[in-house]
């Protein structure tokens, strides 16, 4: 009998993976602001909110990819 695999494989890690989070971040809170631009919005509001997703966001990538990275190293 067989039995499946639900596992998924190990990614490799990117050469600079802080830099492609906040790059990848920093494009999401110009979504941020620009949807709220589109739809009326305030701009200082969605400044703000962009600001505190993007400083939550990059602080979550680092702990998640330092975590990673030791991970690999003991590895």
């Amino acid at each position: 009998m067989r039995r499946l695999r639900w596992t998924v494989p190990e990614r490799e890690i990117p050469k600079h993976p802080i830099r492609d989070s906040a790059i990848i971040y920093a494009g999401f809170a110009v979504v941020i602001v620009v949807f709220s631009l589109a739809t009326g919005g305030s701009v200082v509001r969605a400044a703000v909110t962009a600001l505190l997703f993007y400083l939550a966001a990059m602080a979550w990538a680092v702990v998640s990819w330092r975590r990673r990275l030791r991970r690999g190293e003991r590895s």
